[in-house]
């Protein structure tokens, strides 16, 4: 595996006890969001560099916090839930301090694990074996460039978001840039079909308490098939599973999930 293509995540399972009556909001990751800006270093929670390139400069947070499985939960004193946090080449320990010191939860258990990550697969895409593919968004998901009401999100847009916050997390907090042509690996995607699929959309938002500005927290979910994927593509998607892809992936928007699809017999 070649060193300039791989990709580093580290999972953390935290495990918390009401201290008080909590009713969580749907997203869930609202009632986070906001303890976790007082909590975390200002380097963390808001990085960004003085210098540089303007694009440069406004960096993508290192985390992305995994709650949805919490919207709407109420949950009684003592009773314990648990949440995923995925780092990007992050130390952990901020992360666990901050979590220690929420008012209304004690922190239970917290357990990591390191995975290696390859982007990299034997040959090129257009000498690679293909298969359809039916990616699932498990998360409210808005692409950019946005998708028509009523469209389905051709696969080079899905692959563009995914290599490029992929490449940005590894370039800023990783080793470095990604050893990788990117117009040329990108380029056949263009010709992945779109089969069908199906898709609704969620309407959610937030109002920051710091600015009094309210953002949208809405997208799509649902699934979207595609026909003959390259092969090289999958592990990007794999890891794009870990990072989100799109807007507000660090508070669990964009999570997707990538399976074949397997034809009657």
């Amino acid at each position: 595996m070649a060193a300039g293509l791989d990709f580093h995540v580290r999972t953390c399972r935290i495990t918390l006890r009401a201290r008080v009556p909590l009713d969580l909001p749907a997203p869930a990751s609202n009632r986070f969001r906001g303890a976790l800006g007082f909590q975390l270093p200002e380097e963390v929670f808001r990085p960004s560099v003085q210098q540089g390139p303007s694009g440069m400069r406004d960096r993508p947070r290192p985390f992305s916090l995994r709650a949805h499985h919490l919207d709407g939960v109420s949950l009684q004193p003592g009773e314990p839930f648990e949440l995923a946090l995925n780092l990007f080449y992050a130390d952990p320990a901020p992360f666990r301090d901050a979590f220690a010191h929420l008012p209304w939860v004690a922190l239970a258990d917290w357990s990591e694990t390191l995975h290696q990550l390859y982007l990299e697969a034997s040959g090129g895409p257009g000498g690679l074996s293909q298969a359809d593919l039916r990616i699932r968004f498990l998360t409210p998901t808005e692409l950019k460039p946005p998708i028509p009401p009523g469209s389905l999100p051709p696969f080079a847009t899905l692959l563009a978001r995914a290599c490029d916050r992929i490449a940005a997390l590894r370039a800023f907090y990783g080793p470095g840039p990604l050893e990788l042509d990117h117009a040329a690996f990108r380029a056949p995607a263009a010709g992945v079909a779109t089969l069908g699929g199906r898709l609704g959309h969620v309407s959610a938002a937030r109002a920051s308490a710091r600015t009094g500005q309210t953002h949208p927290l809405g997208g799509v979910t649902g699934f979207v098939d595609y026909a003959q994927v390259p092969g090289a593509y999958l592990p990007w998607l794999q890891a794009a599973a870990w990072t989100g892809v799109g807007r507000q992936t660090v508070w669990g928007n964009g999570v997707i999930a990538a399976e074949p699809i397997v034809s009657p017999r």
